[in-house]
């Protein structure tokens, strides 16, 4: 066991006093921050309107001049389609039999394609005016009684759902917040999983090809330097996520203080125009939310996600370090052997990931449930399903199951990978293929 401590104290020191370790915990969480305020910068600047001109005998169109959303539209105008441009409109917009257009339909001329924000724009507008043209014409009811309805509607408030526990005790759920946490914590582990095994499979490889491992093995068992390696490169990812969840609080506090509402609000209308973003509503509601979540916290039992969120990354990774323990000591120099012997194990990570995009819309499907529970997907899907509640969303007897499936899970890549890696560290010079993996796991002793 001291033999044991010493590799994973020499992994552990050895990376975290690296200046690519310390560089990369501070820079990262200020990577991304800077990407989303460049991101709500640009989306807010970029946001001018589009100035249309709008000829129209129909009637249709009512207001001189009005907007929506990034258009301005002004009617009846002297603009032509020879000139409109020099007289400062991007378009000329005719209504049905008006000017030059002699269809029964609205034709937009412009001297440019607009963004798909502006034309969505254009088609509301011009849906909604012939909307209220029609409830004018047919029952008598100006636009400005629809409109009023319309906020008298929306004025009514949804509150949060009342989840009723096993007391008979209420709390407020948030399928946001938990819909946010869930995507936000599974796609953490997904990215731990890659950059944490592959670190440890280049660590095993760079040991093997440098005959490191041959000066090791003889003051140590190769399951000693293998458990070594991994635990040490596990606790420089849990120091480095601890550091990341620090510096986030801290920098999200600071941009809830410097960016106002009214600029999140701006920002989701703008994400509202895209139609690949209509199609996909849950992406706006995750914007939403994360800029939320910070106040909305103590809604969800935060202890216990956190306590999950270290038990699955802790666990998950164990489970495939192991395995790319394993690949790592059956490759030489070549990294095209490390990439055809790592598919098998990537793929699982790669579906687990898949499969956690329904789990997060469809907690309690079958799906959701029974991939939560198999070690291969359970780090991934599992947090996914947490923080909708336990045990309203994720029974007790589901979760104990998943951690039990994913310690087993653990125990059998670790002896699996043990015996590969006992053979595997000191061969040389052979292209290793996993059925000769196979058969030295399950070769006797």
């Amino acid at each position: 066991m001291n033999k044991i401590w010493l590799i994973i104290k020499r992994e552990y020191l050895t990376r975290v006093r690296n200046k690519t370790f310390i560089l990369s915990t501070f820079l990262t969480p200020l990577l991304f921050a800077g990407i989303i305020a460049i991101v709500v910068f640009i989306t807010v600047k970029n946001s001018d309107k589009e100035k249309i001109a709008v000829i129209d005998n129909s009637g249709v169109f009512k207001l001189p001049r009005d907007s929506a959303k990034s258009v301005v539209f002004i009617l009846n105008t002297d603009a032509s389609v020879e000139d409109f441009d020099k007289k400062g409109y991007t378009g000329i917009l005719f209504g049905p039999n008006s000017g030059s257009n002699k269809t029964d339909s609205f034709q937009l001329y412009a001297r440019k394609n607009f963004g798909v924000m502006t034309e969505a724009a254009i088609h509301d507008k011009i849906s909604k005016e012939i909307e209220n043209d029609l409830l004018k014409k047919r029952f008598n009811i100006v636009s400005a009684t629809v409109d009023s309805i319309k906020k008298e509607s929306t004025d009514i408030k949804f509150g949060k759902t009342n989840i009723i526990g096993e007391d008979d005790k209420l709390a407020k759920g948030n399928s946001s917040t938990a819909y946010a946490i869930g995507y936000a914590a599974s796609f953490l582990i997904y990215i731990t999983l890659f950059i944490y095994g592959s670190m440890v499979m280049r660590g095993v490889m760079e040991e093997k090809t440098n005959r490191i491992a041959e000066v090791v093995v003889s003051s140590v068992k190769p399951f000693q330097l293998m458990m070594g390696k991994i635990i040490g490169i596990g606790a420089v990812g849990l120091t480095q996520f601890l550091m990341w969840i620090i510096l986030v609080t801290v920098l999200s506090s600071l941009i809830g203080l410097v960016v106002t509402p009214e600029v999140l609000q701006q920002v989701n209308e703008v994400n509202k125009g895209v139609p690949m973003a209509q199609m996909n509503a849950p992406s706006n509601d995750f914007a939403i939310a994360l800029a939320k979540v910070g106040g909305e916290l103590t809604a969800a039992n935060i202890w216990l996600i956190v306590g999950c969120f270290l038990f699955y990354f802790l666990f998950g990774y164990l489970f495939y370090a192991a395995l790319f323990a394993a690949v790592g000591s059956a490759v030489n120099e070549d990294p095209q052997d490390a990439q055809s012997l790592m598919f098998p194990i990537t793929m699982p990570i790669v579906l687990a990931i898949v499969i956690m995009i329904n789990a997060i819309t469809h907690p309690e499907s079958a799906l959701a449930t029974w991939s939560s529970i198999v070690p291969f997907f359970s780090p991934i899907v599992m947090m996914a399903r947490i923080p909708f509640g336990v045990p309203g969303t994720v029974p007790y007897w589901q979760l104990a199951l998943s951690m039990l499936s994913l310690i087993g899970g653990f125990l059998f890549t670790t002896w699996l990978s043990a015996k590969i890696y006992r053979t595997a560290i000191l061969m040389y010079g052979k292209k290793v293929t996993w059925k000769e993996m196979w058969k030295w796991a399950f070769r006797k002793s």
